[in-house]
């Protein structure tokens, strides 16, 4: 009896941990959130964090405090694998007052530090910089917006930096507010270095149908996700994310779902998120 019953709780562990193993290999999941929060959030689950540009490897911060940075990154439990916030809002990338040569040359420092920082990829959603004057011709603003990315994009190539392209809510700007609209322009700008990220919670503000995420399946490289009504971390209000997860699985989508909800959450929340998300994602492509 005592070897029966050792056999069938080996068999039972090994169902349920290759079980975990293989829901978690669907989509790595990360979290926007201070590096000083690491070790919380690895302990939750979490394989990836992502942080801001301008904390990390902006081009305005000092060698010593970059240096510094690197210092903290190499010792991460968890990978520095993105950061977002691109261009700083008083830096000009949309309408009439872009200025090519300053944004191309902070654009260089600011990929040359990403690369020594193994950051691999940067978000581009930078709202207040692309923002555009009431009024202006925004056909005029799409070209020209076109154009200046066909010129970050190599840049970004020659320190094997990606960029992805962010949709954002109208609240936040009026330029490029659907994933439809952003896959658009990253066709034109048709560079492996230039893609697509799909904001989910931009998209339910927006009311935007999960179809587009799976119309735009060849140039989605991240994803970022939050619940709706006040940018909680998933579990907190309880979103059913569901018809979103389920348009990754169709897009056949291999990246990181990335949480971008604040920080200011205790450590049971964390947890929480993490498991209330995997769970979806398992209900989605297990089924």
């Amino acid at each position: 009896m005592k070897l029966r019953t050792i056999i069938l709780i080996f068999l039972l562990s090994s169902f349920v941990f290759g079980f975990q193993s293989i829901n978690k290999s669907f989509v790595p999941l990360g979290i926007v959130a201070p590096i000083e929060k690491d070790s919380l959030i690895r302990a939750a689950g979490f394989k990836f964090i992502g942080e801001s540009v301008g904390r990390m490897i902006s081009p305005s911060l000092s060698e010593e405090k970059f240096n510094s940075n690197l210092q903290s990154i190499s010792k991460l439990r968890s990978k520095l694998y993105m950061c977002n916030v691109m261009f700083p809002g008083n830096m000009k990338i949309a309408g009439p007052d872009v200025n090519d040569a300053v944004v191309l040359g902070y654009v260089d420092s600011l990929f040359s530090r990403a690369q020594k920082a193994g950051v691999s990829l940067i978000v581009l959603g930078s709202g207040g910089a692309r923002r555009l004057p009431d009024d202006y011709d925004v056909k005029k603003a799409k070209g020209a917006f076109v154009s200046l990315c066909k010129k970050i994009a190599p840049i970004a190539a020659k320190y094997n930096v990606k960029i992805a392209l962010e949709n954002l809510q109208t609240k936040e700007t009026n330029f490029i507010n659907t994933v439809k609209s952003a896959a658009e322009i990253v066709r034109s700008v048709n560079h492996p270095n230039f893609r697509l990220n799909a904001d989910i919670f931009h998209m339910r503000r927006e009311h935007e149908p999960p179809q587009n995420i799976i119309d735009a399946k060849d140039l989605l490289i991240h994803c970022e996700i939050a619940e709706d009504a006040e940018r909680t971390l998933p579990g907190i209000k309880g979103d059913d994310f569901t018809p979103y997860l389920a348009a990754l699985k169709a897009a056949n989508y291999k990246g990181p779902i990335f949480v971008e909800a604040g920080s200011n959450y205790s450590e049971g929340q964390i947890k929480f998120c993490f498991k209330y998300l995997s769970k979806q994602i398992e209900n989605v492509y297990i089924n």
